[in-house]
């Protein structure tokens, strides 16, 4: 075993005894620590606001240390809630069939057909074999980013990591062919290109994430706390508008990091135009699977971006917008595109169809959807019982009294940053988001700006290989050493709290809010 593979066993087995610690520290504290939150005389709460506050106590530790699974947890909160008297059954529960966990459903089902058929990999080599890319290090750079952000913005980031993985390889391959073929011999582990390369595709499939509702978790659960305690509706063209922005700005700042940090020194990659151009061919043509999806998912994103559309034509109190925002909710734009799916034929005389049930049901990230349901379920319980205003004015309390809007949105980000470094984001993000919304509402400051600042503050999770799962992925190449990995993302978390969430969220949101 040499040097880095033994730093790299040193790592997973420090990493392995501190999940450990955390999940016995919070098997057994957490529980201790609610019991005397509820036994704790606190004045301005009701029973059932007291009772939620320590069931709170339970699943925010729990959610963070993880000695149960994290969708586990997000059911015990509900059960919990009824069987403590806090809310009846259907108010506990109503949350998991929230038409937000149903847009999400459809994005998963329309994910998973592409993937099935190969559109995402159709995508990904077409623009990597652009006449601009060619055997250029620099483009190549650019375009893998490019083809990961993309496809992230649609298709989980873990399985648009995962498609990407082998198409990186691959190129680092053509490298190393090219320079033994100089007489020159490298190893990949030790290139800074091949460091660069692999970070340049797990941030770039976290970055992709921001550029729709469906992009991320993270995404959706603000949008969701924002519909079911604000009122306040945010559509899927006015999210588009800001998340463009925002994955511009956020690959742009890793872009220039990466490449300065790791740069290539050669102008040309022998053979990297070769493997790519091979690997499309490999695809062959069009089947009519990939065109039913294509077809099934150009329903879908018309269906949710037309309102915008009509609304800058008609203004946006036309009534033909508002029936067409009554029959065609995001939910049911997803819903029928993922449909389709089931009924457009690929050989009708077998009865053969685009999606097989038994597919779709593995594409759909159960875990994910009840954790957004529980998630949500809290916030409306909260909201309910009291316990958010309480909360809220605490919060505001604590900082002063009536924060600004830059700086509620500022703290409560980098919260969200910070805690997505070391838990799952989405976890992350229904710990902190009714929070945030409760302690906006408290000082009187809209709700927006701080949502969004937190939505994508959780996408900014570089620093660590449990972050996020694309850092996992490209971390077991073997080819990023741990410290790079926490220089770079430490670089980029910090100019991107800088330069986009705080400035940026409060003037675009600000902006669409108003449109």
């Amino acid at each position: 075993m040499d040097k880095r593979e033994s730093e790299a066993a040193a790592v997973k087995a420090a990493e392995e005894a501190f999940d450990r610690r955390r999940r016995t520290i919070g098997l057994f504290g957490a529980p201790i620590l609610a019991l005397l939150v509820f036994m704790t005389p606190i004045d301005g709460l009701t029973l059932a606001a007291h009772k939620l506050l320590a069931i709170m106590v339970l699943v925010a530790l729990w959610w963070i240390t993880e000695p149960v699974p994290i969708p586990v947890t997000s059911l015990i909160g509900p059960t919990l809630a009824v069987i403590t008297g806090v809310v009846p059954v259907g108010t506990a529960f109503a949350a998991f069939a929230n038409s937000m966990i149903f847009l999400f459903m459809g994005g998963f089902i329309l994910a998973k057909a592409m993937m099935t058929h190969g559109l995402d990999k159709r995508f990904a080599y077409w623009l990597l074999s652009r006449e601009w890319v060619g055997s250029n290090p620099k483009r190549i750079f650019l375009a893998v980013g490019l083809a990961a952000a993309l496809c992230s913005g649609w298709v989980s980031n873990t399985a648009t990591a995962a498609m990407m993985f082998p198409i990186c390889l691959g190129l680092l391959t053509s490298i190393k062919e090219m320079f033994a073929a100089n007489g020159r011999e490298i190893h990949l582990h030790e290139y800074k290109y091949a460091t660069g390369l692999m970070l340049m595709t797990a941030y770039s499939c976290s970055i992709g994430g921001v550029l729709t509702p469906i992009g991320t978790p993270p995404n959706l659960i603000m949008l969701g706390f924002l519909d079911t305690m604000c009122d306040i509706h945010v559509s899927f063209f006015q999210w588009m508008t800001w998340g463009l922005i925002a994955m511009v700005v956020y690959f742009v700042i890793a872009y220039v990091v990466l490449s300065h940090m790791f740069p290539a020194d050669v102008d040309r990659i022998e053979g990297a135009d070769v493997f790519i151009r091979t690997k499309r061919e490999e695809l062959g043509g069009w089947t009519r699977a990939q065109k039913n999806t294509l077809l099934a998912f150009v329903v879908a994103v018309t269906l949710w971006i037309l309102p915008g559309f009509l609304s800058i034509a008609l203004g946006s109190t036309d009534p033909m917008l508002k029936m067409y925002n009554r029959l065609f909710p995001e939910a049911i734009a997803a819903m029928a595109g993922a449909l389709l799916l089931f009924l457009l034929p690929v050989n009708f005389k077998e009865r053969q169809f685009t999606l097989k049930w038994s597919e779709a049901m593995q594409g759909i990230e159960w875990g994910t959807l009840i954790l957004f349901g529980g998630g949500l379920a809290m916030g409306g319980m909260m909201y309910k019982t009291g316990l958010s205003q309480w909360v809220g004015d605490l919060i505001v309390s604590s900082m002063g009294g009536a924060p600004s809007e830059v700086a509620m949105v500022a703290i409560f980000s980098v919260m969200a940053l910070l805690l997505s470094e070391l838990t799952s984001h989405t976890a992350a993000t229904n710990m902190i988001g009714p929070l945030a919304i409760t302690a906006a509402l408290s000082a009187g400051i809209s709700p927006v700006p701080v949502s969004v600042g937190i939505a994508l503050s959780a996408s900014l999770g570089f620093m660590l290989p449990v972050s996020t799962p694309p850092n996992a992925i490209v971390y077991a190449s073997g080819y990023i050493p741990i410290t790079k990995m926490i220089k770079t993302g430490v670089y980029i978390d910090f100019i991107g709290i800088a330069c986009v969430t705080i400035p940026l969220a409060i003037y675009f949101v600000n902006w669409i809010t108003g449109m």
